[in-house]
């Protein structure tokens, strides 16, 4: 308990400042791409950004593995967080870096529980809009017949394949920028299945709440009808007993209208 506590405080305390490198690494990934022509030194800069961010990840992950009780349990339930941190070090698999932070941030992102389903989505669309247009732009810019050689081509092309549009005025032609063209694709149509999901669920709650709010209303009226009917019948019955009773006959030789003292004394005589 101790050693899960203190695990659930370093991600609690940790999740900020990993979301604040994530952005760096973002940034640090762009810059190389949208501006080829920078100084070396500045490209340099980016790639050590890149790797210094990799290795913060890194060690938040063997950090949260000493601190579990069950490692065995933690590297089978966190397996995505181990293929994002091992994987980098593939070289010449620069682009994975990208895709690994993405998905530590994702994997984190989804502990943190104030952060909402259309959040998380709104967060993915974006990220998956920076990282498309990065990516292709970074393997088709030098393409011999590549047609997405700006960083606004890039953009345009993300969006109509996010989308699954698909104009065909811009697309990849190496390998590589297929295959991202395929993974971009995947993610929208699986993005706009969740949205789809989310807003029927919304709709189907909604109606679950008003046909409940209906059925506690008929409830309360039956019940209501049923103490009318409860009422009624003790009301009858009471009526009823009144005047069934019949009055007391008088002696004979003593008038009706003597009082019962005197009708006694009557009687006795």
């Amino acid at each position: 308990m101790k050693e899960t506590s203190r695990q659930l405080l370093w991600e609690r305390r940790s999740q900020t400042p990993l979301l604040v490198l994530a952005v760096a690494f973002a940034a640090a990934y762009a810059v190389p791409i949208v501006a080829p022509d920078a100084d070396p030194s500045v490209h340099r800069a980016c790639t050590y950004a890149e790797w210094a961010v990799w290795g913060a990840f890194a060690v938040d992950y063997l950090v949260r593995l000493g601190l579990t009780r069950d490692r065995r349990h933690f590297v089978r339930t966190h397996w995505l967080d181990l293929a994002a941190v091992v994987l980098p070090l593939v070289q010449p698999l620069r682009l994975l870096r990208l895709v690994a932070t993405l998905l530590l941030v994702g994997r984190r992102a989804r502990m943190a529980p104030q952060i909402r389903l259309t959040t998380y989505v709104a967060g993915a669309v974006v990220g998956l809009l920076m990282f498309g247009s990065l990516a292709v732009l970074s393997v088709e810019r030098d393409a011999p017949d590549g047609n997405i050689k700006n960083l606004g081509d890039a953009v345009w092309w993300s969006f109509t394949t996010m989308t699954t549009v698909g104009y065909g005025d811009h697309s990849p032609t190496t390998g590589l920028g297929r295959v991202l063209a395929v993974g971009l694709m995947l993610s929208g149509i699986a993005l706009l299945g969740v949205v789809t999901a989310n807003i029927a669920a919304w709709f189907i709650a909604r109606f679950e709440r008003d046909d409940q709010a209906e059925r506690l209303q008929l409830a309360a009226i039956r019940e209501l009808q049923e103490e009318v009917r409860a009422l009624r019948a003790e009301v009858a019955l009471l009526g009823g007993g009144g005047q069934g009773a019949m009055p007391a006959q008088a002696a004979p030789g003593v008038p009706s209208g003597a009082s019962a003292g005197e009708q006694a004394g009557q009687a006795v005589s």
